[in-house]
């Protein structure tokens, strides 16, 4: 019997429930894969999306605002999955870098699922982990753009479990590296077997071909040696007159100078006076160049010396524009702090003890997010942390601006125990205002900053009319969030709002009978193009009725944009049967094919 048919047999099996019937045709189609299988939890909070929509409330007297041309930075306080499922319509495609640091699951109350804690007693400790992890990071996948990369911090427990999965999230063929960080300066003693002195960041980029990343500059006066004992001999020839040296002026004779394999040989005699070899000579060695190579970076302006030694350097034209990539080890060579200095930093800028336990130094993230940023700093590159904590992502993009840059920051943590309220907008409050440290030093702000706070709420997820409009009106907020734009100006349109600055201008017109008004005032508007969000029933935005403006304008229907935005992210209106199984042709008892890792 095939396959096909098995399946039929199975579908009219009488007595079994419909997970059982699934569970058989699963077994039927399995064929064994490489990678990871879990059985997926479903969580509390998406459970929620399946009969609501998020969207973004701004607390108005949260904001700090030190001027419009300001880089305007987000805390948002809620669920992550909820607030990146609102940032699907703000930002896909547009963020630059991601970093998180979420739970680690060590099975010591670290990680929360369905507002319980997990321990090791728990059999589906890692499934519950994985299917937590799984479902963010497909959607900030989607939120990354095409140059975008995640560096995502974490230890032992899951580091090869998430190995895996962001291979199968992001490729891995785009797996950059995997970062170690110093964490410690000494180490826990405790232990019976090793001291754990190390963490792991993993990076991976939505697509590596285009990927730069940023060390450290080169030093613009280093010479480099132009011979290699591990290289093929090759024969150079070295112009007159051209050789700095410092070997004592005289007359050497031809011959071999140097010892083992970075010894050379010069074939003529040759002659120093006043720190130059006066005459051409052709020297035999292990050189990195060839003589295209070499006649090339003397025509550009390349130097050479010959060292007392006899060793060949050179110092490369360029090398005021060279970099040194990242080191894939993280420690204070790189400037980067451990714990220790994470924790010193909080107590400096809360002038108290115990604000968080194992924080992330800020040196540490601002060495990783300007890795990426360095490049395109005054392009407003936008950053994002979904697991906050204590805000040190936002501090180290603050930090990092001092360099002249517009990097944005957008943050997302939930408000337990009052760490959103009271840590992490208390923090960068302080960091953006200024504050006295634990010394009694006063600590300038980094004023060229605005921050925004806001809080997720919820519209019913029914298509009704109700609902469109509420979802239309709660919709500016969010609108102002993808359009980087919060200064309203007063128009004399009713059921409208303008939002305009330096760059860019939206108009929200929340009912169709007041597009007349919104053509006159567009023909009169001086300005950027406006982009106009009309309400309507389906997805036309009323497009015919634009007809004579439509070169001043671009167009969006609301809701359906939000819709269309949110439609891939979120969970189905029918629960799923949920099925394990290692498989990659999974179906359900109609044969229709499941999504499992």
């Amino acid at each position: 019997m095939n396959k096909q048919d098995l399946i039929a047999k199975i579908k009219q099996l009488e007595g079994i429930t419909q997970d059982e019937r699934a569970y058989l045709i699963n077994l039927v189609n399995t064929k064994k894969k490489y990678g990871l299988v879990w059985e997926d939890k479903p969580e509390d909070v998406e459970e929620q999306l399946r009969d609501n929509l998020p969207v973004l409330k701004e607390v108005k007297d949260r904001a700090i605002i030190n001027g419009e041309e300001n880089p305007n930075h987000i805390l948002i306080e809620g669920d992550n999955l909820h607030a990146l499922t609102a940032l699907t319509f703000t930002h896909e495609g547009a963020i630059d870098v991601i970093y998180i640091d979420p739970p680690y699951n060590t099975g010591n109350k670290d990680f929360m699922y369905n507002d319980h804690f997990v321990d090791n007693e728990d059999s589906f400790r890692h499934s519950k982990w994985l299917s937590f992890m799984h479902r963010r990071l497909v959607i900030a996948k989607k939120l990354l753009n095409e140059n975008g990369i995640v560096f995502i911090s974490i230890d032992d427990n899951e580091q090869s479990q998430l190995k895996l999965l962001c291979d199968e999230v992001f490729n891995e063929n785009n797996f950059i590296g995997n970062f170690i960080w110093v964490k410690k300066k000494k180490g826990s003693h405790l232990s019976k077997t090793l001291r754990s002195m190390t963490e792991y960041v993993l990076c991976y980029a939505k697509s590596i071909k285009n990927i730069e990343l940023y060390g450290e500059d080169a030093y613009s006066d280093k010479w480099q040696p132009l011979v290699k004992r591990t290289n093929s001999i090759k024969e150079l020839s070295f112009p007159a007159n051209f050789i700095k040296t410092t070997l004592k002026d005289k007359i050497y004779d031809a011959g071999t100078y140097g010892s083992g394999t970075s010894s050379i040989k010069i074939n003529e005699n040759f002659e120093v006076k006043n720190g130059i070899v006066i005459n051409s000579i052709s020297v035999e060695a292990p050189f990195v160049w060839v003589q295209r190579k070499l006649d090339e970076e003397i025509k550009l302006g390349s130097e050479i010396s010959l060292s007392s030694k006899f060793g060949f350097n050179t110092l490369r034209h360029n090398q005021d524009d060279k970099i040194k990539r990242p080191s894939s080890l993280i420690n204070n060579e790189n400037n980067v702090g451990t714990n220790e200095d994470a924790y010193q930093e909080l107590i400096d800028i809360f002038n108290a003890e115990g604000v968080m336990t194992y924080p992330k130094p800020s040196s540490l993230i601002k060495y990783l997010i300007n890795s990426i940023t360095y490049f395109s700093k005054d392009q407003r590159p936008i950053i994002l942390d979904f697991f906050a904590g204590t805000g040190t992502t936002l501090h180290a993009t603050l930090e990092l601006n001092k360099d002249g840059g517009n990097r944005q920051c957008i943050l997302v943590t939930k408000n337990e125990n009052n760490i959103c309220e009271e840590v992490t907008y208390e923090r960068n409050k302080r960091v953006i205002q200024g504050y006295t440290n634990a010394k009694g030093v006063a600590v300038e702000g980094l004023k060229n900053n605005n921050l925004r706070y806001y809080k997720s709420e919820f519209v019913g997820r029914e298509t009704s009319l109700k609902n469109k409009r509420e979802l239309t009106y709660l919709a500016t907020e969010l609108l102002c969030i993808k359009e980087d734009c919060y200064k309203q100006e007063k128009i004399a349109i009713k059921d409208a709002k303008f939002f305009v600055n330096n760059k860019v201008a939206f108009l929200v017109l929340f009912d169709d009978h007041v597009i007349p008004d919104a053509i006159e005032f567009i023909k009169s508007f001086e300005g950027p193009k406006i982009k106009v969000y009309v309400f309507s029933i389906g997805s036309d935005p009323y497009t015919e009725d634009f007809t004579e403006v439509l070169d001043k304008i671009e167009l969006c229907a609301l809701p359906d944009a939000i819709y269309k935005a949110y439609q891939n992210v979120l969970p189905n209106r029918k629960k799923p049967a949920i099925i394990e199984m290692e498989t990659e042709n999974s179906v359900d008892e109609n044969g229709e094919q499941l999504s499992i890792l």
